[in-house]
């Protein structure tokens, strides 16, 4: 048989062995009153087991490998951490055990006792040849409530991963939620393949700066389309010429040096998404907004927060360009719904997650969820891949957790970890 500890873990957690007549391999009987915590640290698998081993009740560890003599080649032997194990739990008995004052633990042997049933399904998940995700065939039997209750867990794991970034950028910023949140929705504004030159821009522009120029969305505009590098050439539309020269000289008066434009990309992105549109749209709503983060923790409903970000209008000069110097068919180069979605679930949400944990205002927390419960699922191959599979996924919560459970465990196959995994094993 080909498996690894894990799945003996798996069966040893749950019980899911023919528990009939337990005995040692010495003959003595077993009862498993209570098979332990398993242990992801170093030391005994299981800790605070509770095995009664003939007429004696032994509360102790308890420690698993596919044979005995693993206790050896782990040099368990000459490891005191290991003496308070009571009960050696192995698939094949190979050798005798001894703990470092020389005494012999009793064994269980599971060889016999793994159903074949279990044994099918677990090699099926973990070593088949499926092509999405390693319970595709079964998937979609899963009960609703084990399905809910296990993406609401790692959709919360997704949203903790991202709030440890958001901590470790809050304590760049001293504390300030207020730019921290301002850099982390400019790299929104990039989406994803331009995320990173939209954050340096951000932080190479502190929020303070633009405060001060307020009152004029020319400067505005200046400033980020400058600091993004976009100024560096010879125009010849009269705007991009104004946006020049303000940069110029607000360059020369704060001591900026721009990202570098070649960061910024264009290929294989419709017009819309340019980085040169999404800069328009970001300097209109920094010319719109203030104290914006305050004003997230202060709405609670769906429909005001999106309402942040409508009606931002960009300049006039984008009705007809998508590019400085390069005339176009006019447009409108409003932020569309699903562009204000994707802000809503990756910056309004995540900052909601991540004020509450860290603040320990779990009404944050629950907002945040609530949020994403409220959003429509995103569009993309590894959520439409689902779908086939016949997982209902009409939310926001839904779609993120399920990208987190494709790529933090589906890949891994990670089976025994999952409670759809678990699920599926058990037998019926």
């Amino acid at each position: 048989m080909l498996f690894t500890e894990d799945f003996l873990y798996h069966v040893w957690k749950f019980r899911l062995y023919n528990r009939n007549l337990l005995q040692t391999t010495t003959g003595e009987t077993i009862e498993v009153i209570n098979p332990g915590m398993q242990n992801t640290n170093a030391g005994p698998d299981f800790q605070q087991a509770r095995i009664k081993i003939g007429d004696t009740l032994w509360a102790g560890n308890v420690e698993i490998h596919v044979a005995a003599s693993d206790w050896q080649k782990h040099n368990h032997q000459i490891d005191k951490a290991y003496d308070n194990v009571v009960l050696h739990v192995v698939y094949r008995d190979d050798a005798p055990v001894k703990t470092t004052e020389g005494n012999l633990l009793p064994t269980l042997e599971l060889e016999h006792r793994i159903p074949a049933e279990l044994y099918s399904r677990y090699h099926n998940l973990v070593y088949g040849d499926q092509k999405i995700i390693p319970c595709e065939s079964a998937i979609h039997s899963v009960d609703e409530l084990t399905m809910r209750t296990w993406l609401t867990r790692v959709l919360v794991e997704r949203l903790e991963k991202k709030s440890a970034y958001v901590a470790q950028t809050l304590k760049q910023n001293t504390g300030d939620w207020e730019e921290t949140f301002y850099q982390h929705l400019a790299a929104s504004f990039g989406f994803k393949i331009n995320s990173l030159p939209f954050e340096m821009l951000a932080k190479s522009l502190p929020q303070v700066i633009l405060a001060k120029h307020k009152n004029s969305a020319l400067q505005i505009e200046a400033l980020i389309f400058g600091q993004a590098g976009f100024l560096e050439e010879d125009f010849t539309d009269t705007y991009p010429n104004q946006l020049k020269k303000e940069y110029q000289f607000l360059r020369k008066k704060y001591g900026f040096e721009p990202v570098d434009k070649y960061l910024f990309k264009f290929l294989r992105l419709r017009p819309l998404n340019f980085p040169t549109i999404r800069l328009a749209q970001f300097a209109a709503l920094i010319s719109k907004s203030n104290h914006l983060f305050s004003k997230v923790l202060e709405i609670s409903d769906v429909k005001l927060l999106r309402g942040l970000f409508t009606d931002i209008e960009v300049n006039p000069y984008w009705e007809t360009h998508y590019r400085f110097d390069a005339e176009s068919k006019p447009s409108s180069k409003e932020m569309g719904l699903s562009s204000i979605n994707n802000l809503l679930l990756n910056s309004l949400a995540l900052f909601l997650f991540s004020y509450g944990r860290l603040l320990q205002q779990d009404k944050y927390v629950d907002r945040s969820l609530n949020l994403l419960e409220q959003l429509p699922a995103e569009d993309n191959s590894i959520i439409s891949s689902f779908v086939e599979l016949g997982v209902k996924t009409k939310t926001a919560f839904e779609s993120q957790a399920l990208l987190e459970l494709k790529n933090n465990y589906c890949n891994y196959k990670k089976c025994l970890q999952c409670s759809v995994g678990n699920k599926i094993l058990k037998l019926v």
